[in-house]
């Protein structure tokens, strides 16, 4: 799943960043209110992490702009604590609202319960997939197949989310390193092939129905045949 990260403090940022994509999310980032309004409102998430307080133009004012195109979940965090901030976030479009400073762990609980709760993306409104006997659950982050748990990376679950999620649909190798990686794919790196392998091992070699394909000179394809 793809969030998108709004917060000028630079550490906090990073460390968003860092911790979320270790999760298994990717990560985009925005270090002020425009950039941020930019990204929101023209690019695809799942969900939106909003600081309140922002060079340019505040959170408030992206969330308008947010709103004002659709339904993406967003979670405002900032270090107002007033009741009524907290009301006018709320009351503006917001999701739910996280006080600086915060656990880690809380934020991403309340990431996992709005992306379960769903939102305006197709993307979002699903966060349990299946195809055959395989079966994906996208907040508790565990896949299944034929009752069997599949022990993936991080990487390996979110190449295996984004092929099911566009089952049926021929991936590229670029597609896939620009939507797991975030990366500009640099064609000397073998890190979709490499990756691929590996959850092919896990995915189809212990079973008689293969569902993970190679087209040769297009990319990948999840589907049963």
């Amino acid at each position: 799943m793809r969030l998108l990260v709004i917060e000028d403090e630079v550490k906090l940022a990073d460390y968003l960043h860092k911790g979320l994509s270790e999760n298994g999310y990717v990560v985009d980032l925005a270090r002020d209110g425009i950039a941020g309004r930019h990204l929101a409102t023209e690019g695809q998430y799942d969900l939106l992490l909003l600081d309140l307080m922002l060079p340019g133009i505040d959170g408030f004012g992206v969330l308008k702009a947010v709103r004002a195109r659709g339904n993406t979940p967003v979670l405002m965090l900032t270090a107002r604590d007033k009741v009524e901030d907290r009301v006018r976030g709320l009351q503006e479009g917001a999701d739910d609202y996280l006080v600086k400073p915060f656990a880690f762990s809380e934020l991403l609980a309340r990431v996992g319960a709005l992306l379960r709760r769903g939102g305006g993306n197709a993307s979002a409104a699903s966060t349990h997939l299946r195809l055959a006997d395989l079966e994906v659950d996208l907040v508790s982050r565990k896949a299944m197949r034929a009752d069997r748990r599949l022990d993936l990376t991080a990487k390996e679950f979110s190449l295996l989310s984004l092929l099911l999620r566009r089952r049926g649909q021929i991936l590229s190798r670029t597609t896939l390193a620009e939507q797991v990686w975030d990366m500009n794919f640099d064609s000397d790196t073998n890190v979709v092939e490499v990756a691929v392998r590996r959850l092919r091992a896990k995915l189809d070699d212990p079973f008689s129905l293969k569902l993970l394909h190679t087209v040769r000179g297009m990319g990948y394809v999840l589907e049963e045949r």
